[in-house]
């Protein structure tokens, strides 16, 4: 289980997470929505260990991480355990695509070479995955990204807003694979500003405002919310759309 507790998280007298709590369990999809500027990104990052949060408990199984930390102390990672992939994506764009995907393998995937043969079949990158980042559109180096992660073989993986530059097609697609990562026990986290989207793939969502997680629970939130900012949010959603 990856577990979030009472976590906070300030920048200088911003306090932007505010005693958040979170359970993301392995063989499930959590969907975490909410209106921009909430702390969803920021929350990622915390679960990632990437931004350490202000104050809080940070669990990955059997390793716990307490903040704030002394001075003296020293992280060590669950990584690859527990990977991300960030909406800017960060590939090199002197590398391929697969090499991308390759480089942080090395030294921690004895059978990479294979397993990136079985990815270019999954995520169905066998027409460009030999293209440089600039020759391939934002959907593709979406799937890229996804599968530099996948190679690691992580228990976790946490996804931001990783359908945000595709069509609807293309999403379906994307749907399907974490379904069947999801069957494989693989734990992820996603956050998704597509509420139809988080419906048919989440397990559990949680809904965030402010800072704060307001409601969580099944895909039936999204029909029947509990909270009045819920669904106050989901009538702006249905307005827009």
């Amino acid at each position: 289980m990856l577990t979030a507790k009472n976590i906070h998280k300030s920048f200088d007298d911003k306090h932007v997470l505010q005693g958040v709590d979170m359970d993301i369990a392995p063989g499930q999809i959590t969907c975490l929505i909410g209106p921009s500027g909430t702390g969803k990104t920021t929350l990622l990052r915390a679960l990632a260990l990437l931004d350490y949060p202000s104050k809080g408990q940070i669990s990955v199984d059997d390793k716990k991480y307490d903040f704030p930390l002394a001075k003296e102390d020293k992280i060590d990672p669950p990584w690859p355990h527990m990977t991300a992939v960030f909406q800017s994506l960060f590939l090199w764009p002197h590398l391929t695509l697969r090499e991308n995907i390759m480089l942080p393998a090395r030294n921690r995937n004895e059978s990479a070479e294979k397993d990136i043969e079985g990815l270019i079949n999954f995520l169905e990158m066998e027409n460009f995955i030999d293209n440089f980042p600039n020759e391939a559109s934002i959907g593709q180096r979406q799937r890229v990204a996804l599968a530099r992660a996948l190679i690691l073989n992580p228990k976790y993986i946490l996804l931001d807003e990783i359908t945000s530059a595709l069509d609807i097609e293309q999403t379906a697609k994307i749907l399907d694979k974490l379904k069947h990562l999801k069957e494989q026990g693989i734990g992820i986290f996603l956050i998704t500003h597509h509420i139809g989207f988080a419906k048919q793939a989440a397990d559990q969502i949680v809904f965030m405002s402010d800072g704060k997680v307001t409601e969580q629970g099944g895909p039936d939130i999204i029909t029947a919310p509990k909270t009045e900012r819920l669904q106050q949010f989901l009538s702006i959603v249905k307005m827009v759309n």
